[in-house]
């Protein structure tokens, strides 16, 4: 498990380095993620370890927006000014990010 965690981990890291070593407009943990999707094509597929760890992690993942619900309460203010086009923002980019899976898991299928 500890093997599979520093994979996960190495790769968020790795992407945050190249992200601001290169100034990309990007966050890193994108990136990081990009590039293990991108060696795991190559490989063929996660090991079971890092499978393991990674369904643990999806499955704890509704922990991880405690944070932005409190950013959210925090800067309230902020957001009463400015939450109509985050909202918009969020609704729009989700479903844009829903098409373009849903376009290349039928893309994928069909090899």
């Amino acid at each position: 498990m500890i093997n599979a965690l520093v994979v996960l981990l190495g790769f968020q890291l790795a992407g945050e380095v190249v992200a601001r070593l290169f100034a990309i407009p990007i966050p890193g943990p994108v990136i990081g993620a990009g590039a293990l999707a991108a060696v795991l094509i190559v490989r063929g597929g996660a090991g079971s370890e890092v499978r393991t760890v990674a369904q643990t992690v999806l499955r704890n993942l509704s922990l991880m927006f405690v944070p932005a619900a409190v950013g959210v309460i925090e800067y309230r203010e902020v957001f009463a000014v400015y939450g109509l086009p985050v909202v918009i923002t969020l609704v729009v980019s989700t479903v844009l990010a829903l098409a373009s899976t849903a376009l290349v898991f039928r893309l994928v299928a069909r090899s």
